[in-house]
């Protein structure tokens, strides 16, 4: 689990709820009901009738993912991708056929199995675009929604602005009573700005992101599977597939780690001698 937009959310809105305590002003003088209803409940609305009730289903299902999305172990799936690959030169392609059905990625047990049921290379690498084509398709309905929301909220915001100073000027007789109604009429302005920088275009930005991310990994597989089904050598396919990922998302080896620690640990002996 990646927290990235959980952190980052709950330090948006604490930094705004701090600033209202340090100007002296209550929490309670913006969460006003019928602003936020407005806000909230139109912007959804508007977003609902911007596209098709499967792209909102779409959207809702993909939610979730934004809070707890789980980032692709890009050396993991290299170090399968050559275990796979050690399995089909000593056993053949054949073998491939146990291995897709214990596979716990889907993309890459139907990829094995069309490898083993002796796809040709061309129709294969073919079949394989097609489907991330498709899903990176399917990823961008989700991330597309939330950012055409915060597209929509500040606008909506607006509009109950408006809708509040119409109340407002229908009662200036009561000078007493304009400031706090002008300042009430202002926070819808507030939360539609508010809800589309702080919640919807992060959300969207977030899936978004995550969606690159899933499409980098089927990739990966893709390219790999393609490298099996020509004979190539592991350790040639392993630095083929180093090469397609990007050092920070690789990480480092295990041993790696290991001696980076002990060096570490080595430098804090001499500076404390």
């Amino acid at each position: 689990m990646d927290p990235a937009t959980l952190i980052g959310l709950l330090l948006a809105f604490g930094a705004m709820f701090t600033m209202l305590y340090m100007e002296g002003a209550s929490v309670s003088s913006i969460l006003l009901p019928a602003p936020m209803i407005i806000v909230f409940f139109g912007t959804i609305a508007v977003g609902i009738a911007s596209g098709t009730i499967g792209d909102t289903i779409l959207a809702v299902k993909a939610l979730p993912s934004a809070f707890r999305g789980k980032l692709p172990a890009a050396r993991a799936t290299i170090s399968k991708l050559v275990e796979l690959a050690e399995v089909a030169r000593k056993d053949g392609l054949l073998a491939l056929e146990s291995e897709a059905r214990e596979a716990k990625d889907p993309f890459l047990g139907r990829a094995l199995q069309s490898l083993a049921d002796g796809m040709d290379g061309d129709e294969l690498r073919e079949t394989l675009e097609d489907e991330i084509t498709t899903r990176e398709g399917t990823n961008a309905i989700a991330h597309k929604w939330f950012s055409t929301l915060g597209g929509y909220a500040p606008t909506v915001g607006i509009i109950g602005t408006v809708v509040s100073l119409t109340h407002v000027l229908e009662n200036l007789s009561k000078p007493d009573e304009l400031g706090h109604m002008i300042a009430a009429a202002f926070v819808a302005t507030l939360w539609g700005l508010v809800s589309a920088n702080f919640i919807w275009l992060p959300i969207g930005s977030r899936l978004r992101r995550l969606s690159e991310l899933e499409i980098d990994s089927m990739t990966l597989v893709m390219e790999g599977v393609l490298a099996i089904q020509g004979g190539s050598q592991p350790i040639l396919l392993e630095e083929k597939l180093q090469a397609m990922v990007p050092a920070h998302v690789l990480g480092k080896e295990p041993a790696q780690e290991k001696a980076s620690d002990a060096r570490a640990m080595l430098d804090d002996f001499k500076e404390a001698a």
